[in-house]
C-alpha cells in the first residue's frame, strides 16, 4: 500500500518517494541535507539503493515520507527498477551545470512511467543551483520543461541547502491532498448511498402506513354499519 492508517503506528500516513536522475546530479545530498541536514562534498556514487524516512506534519496529520535513493549509475537501472513499485512521489534530478543530465530527464520519466503502479506526483528538481557561473540549463528550460509534462518544477542548491526541504515538501503535500480529496470523494459517495437506502425504506414505510391506515378505515365503516 502506498499509505498506512493504523491507531498502532505513529504516523498517520507512510508514502514511498523516489529520487531519479542521472549520476552525480546530487540526489543523495539532496536527501542527506533534508533528511540530516548533512552535505557531503565528496560524496560517491550510491552503490544499489538506500532510503531514509522524514516525518512532516500536514495539516495536523503526521506524515512520514520514505525516501529512496536510486542508484542513476547505467549498470545498477535493472536493480533499482523494482523500488519504483508503489511510489507515490518522484524527485526526478538534474544538474544545472550539465546539459546532458537535463537532456536524459525524458528517459527517466519514461522509466519512472513504466515501473509505477500509479501516477507519481512527480517534481523537476534542478539541483546545484549555486553554481552559477557553471549553470548550462536556464531556469526558463526547466520550467519549460516541467509545463511541458505536467511536472511541479523547482531549483535547488544540496549545498547551501536552498529550496530542499520545499521540494520534498510540495510532493508530500500535493500527495496528501490527492489522498484527502479520494477520501471525501468516497464519503460524498457513501452519504449519496445511504440517503438513498434511506429514502428507499421512508418510501416504503410510508406505504405500508398508508395501507395500514385505509385497512383500518375500511374496518372501521365496517364495524359503524
Amino acid at each position: 500500500m502506498a499509505f498506512r492508517s493504523e491507531e498502532t503506528q505513529t504516523e498517520d500516513y507512510l508514502f514511498k518517494i523516489v529520487l531519479i536522475g542521472d549520476s552525480a546530479v546530487g540526489k543523495s545530498n539532496l536527501l542527506a541535507r533534508f533528511a540530516r541536514d548533512e552535505f557531503y562534498p565528496n560524496s560517491k556514487s550510491t552503490i544499489g539503493v538506500e532510503f531514509q524516512t522524514q516525518k512532516l506534519d500536514i495539516n495536523g496529520k503526521e506524515v512520514k515520507a520514505q525516501i529512496w535513493d536510486t542508484a542513476g549509475q547505467e549498470r545498477f537501472r535493472a536493480v533499482t527498477s523494482a523500488y519504483y513499485r508503489g511510489a507515490v512521489g518522484a524527485l526526478l534530478v538534474y544538474d544545472i551545470s550539465r546539459r546532458l543530465t537535463f537532456e536524459n530527464i525524458g528517459r527517466w520519466l519514461n522509466e519512472l512511467q513504466t515501473h509505477s503502479d500509479m501516477n507519481v506526483v512527480t517534481i523537476l528538481v534542478g539541483n546545484k543551483s549555486d553554481l552559477k557561473d557553471a549553470r548550462e540549463v536556464t531556469t526558463a528550460e526547466g520550467k519549460s520543461l516541467a509545463e511541458a509534462q505536467g511536472l511541479f518544477f523547482i531549483e535547488t542548491s544540496a549545498l547551501d541547502s536552498s529550496n530542499v526541504a520545499v521540494a520534498f515538501q510540495t510532493v508530500v503535500k500535493e500527495i496528501y491532498n490527492i489522498l484527502s480529496r479520494k477520501v471525501m470523494q468516497s464519503q460524498e459517495l457513501q452519504k449519496k448511498d445511504s440517503g438513498r437506502l434511506a429514502n428507499g425504506k421512508t418510501v416504503v414505510l410510508q406505504a405500508d402506513e398508508n395501507q395500514e391506515a385505509e385497512t383500518q378505515a375500511k374496518k372501521g365503516g365496517c364495524c359503524s354499519s
